[in-house]
């Protein structure tokens, strides 16, 4: 079973051109996700959610979608057919950004699979640290469940950010402690629950996922904010984990998209 995480920036639209979201179309289309966790999925659910339409056309592939009705900035799930959903919820009572969580019937597994995908609030870590500890009851360590998404946040097993202290300061603020060294505590609350980082499982798989290549010189420093999370019972059928660096995803958006391979 393949997962794939990515933000695909103001759901891959500039305005009205949509050359960002066609070549969204191919970078999934190749990876050929089994199941997809999006955020900033913006006007999917417009005009009659002909976008998100248009999306699962292209990929043949049900979405469903949290709809953020603050910040337009929509987290979504999507899943080949062949997996069946069992419930969907949308919270954006409390995440800035809303979450989106899918119970799935996936072939290969012996019970019922949880699937979220967040993104946590870009203003600050008192706000993601808050968030997070909505999904601490999800890490139950019997149950198949993954959380992935953008954390905006740096993980307690990441090197500190060369970049943070270049940030201007309204940036800088974003990330840091009061120490002015990152915050780590969103993503070492997810730990201590119980989830596994599935990247640091998987030796030497720590890469940077933001800015990309065609985004450098933004708001970010150069850190991995993109991150997959499954309960024990899920970490131990992970496979492989790669971040999709290519020309294509480098231009396609600002964060790189993030592929994990799990048995079954």
């Amino acid at each position: 079973m393949r997962v794939m995480s990515y933000n695909i920036l103001n759901g891959g639209f500039d305005g009205s051109d949509d050359r960002r979201f066609r070549s969204l179309l191919g970078i999934v289309g190749e990876a050929a996700p089994d199941v997809l966790l999006i955020q900033e999925a913006r006007g999917f659910l417009a005009s009659g959610c002909e976008r998100l339409f248009a999306f699962e056309r292209a990929l043949g592939l049900r979405g469903f979608v949290a709809e953020a009705r603050t910040t337009g900035q929509n987290t979504a799930v999507f899943v080949r057919p062949g997996i069946k959903p069992l419930a969907f919820t949308a919270d954006d009572a409390h995440f800035h950004h809303a979450a989106a969580t899918v119970r799935l019937s996936v072939p290969g597994l012996d019970k019922p699979l949880t699937a979220v995908s967040v993104h946590l609030c870009p203003n600050g870590p008192q706000v993601r640290l808050r968030e997070t500890s909505y999904l601490f009851g999800l890490a139950l360590p019997d149950d198949y469940v993954i959380v992935g998404g953008d954390l905006n946040s740096v993980s307690p097993d990441d090197a500190e950010p060369e970049g943070l202290p270049l940030l201007p300061a309204h940036h800088r603020v974003r990330y840091a402690a009061p120490d002015g060294t990152a915050d780590r505590r969103a993503v070492a609350g997810l730990l201590q629950a119980g989830f596994v980082d599935v990247a640091t499982r998987l030796a030497g798989s720590v890469t940077t996922t933001v800015p990309a290549a065609g985004f450098e010189n933004t708001e970010f420093m150069p850190f991995r904010s993109d991150y997959l999370f499954a309960s024990e019972a899920m970490a131990r059928r992970v496979r492989d984990y790669a971040v999709m660096k290519t020309p294509a995803t480098g231009a396609a958006s600002d964060h790189y998209p993030i592929v994990i391979d799990f048995s079954g």
